[in-house]
C-alpha cells in the first residue's frame, strides 16, 4: 500500500495505491486518515484511481473516517473510485454512506 498526500487550500488529498485487504496496509490507511483528523484536517479527498482491491477492512476504515469527520463537521469525498469498488459499495448497501465525485474539481465543489 502506498499513500501520498498533498494539501490544497486546506483540503488534504490522499492518493491510495495498492490493496486494502486487512493487515498492515489497512492499518497504514486508517492511521494516516485518523492522524490527519487528529491534527484538525476536516476536509479530505481520497483518490482511489490506483486502488486495486478492497475488502471489508477498507469499508470499515472509510465508514469510521466518515463518521469521525461528520462528528466534527468535516467531510470526506472519494474520487476516481474503480467500478469494482463501486460494486462493493452497492452490494453492501453502503453506497449512500459515501460522497463520491468523478474528479478533483467535483470534489472541491462538494467540499465548499
Amino acid at each position: 500500500m502506498q499513500i501520498s498526500s498533498v494539501e490544497i487550500n486546506g483540503i488534504v488529498v490522499l492518493k491510495l495505491a495498492g490493496k486494502i485487504m486487512g493487515g498492515p496496509e489497512a492499518g497504514q490507511v486508517n492511521d494516516k486518515i485518523h492522524e490527519l483528523i487528529a491534527t484538525g484536517k476536516q476536509k479530505l479527498i481520497i483518490d482511489m484511481s490506483d486502488l486495486e482491491l478492497m475488502n471489508s477492512s477498507g469499508l470499515g476504515i472509510f465508514i469510521s473516517a466518515v463518521n469521525t469527520l461528520k462528528n466534527s463537521n468535516g467531510q470526506l469525498v472519494m474520487i476516481h473510485v474503480p467500478d469494482r469498488i463501486i460494486q462493493l459499495f452497492k452490494m453492501t448497501r453502503l453506497i449512500s454512506v459515501f460522497n463520491i465525485a468523478d474528479d478533483l474539481d467535483q470534489a472541491f465543489d462538494a467540499l465548499k
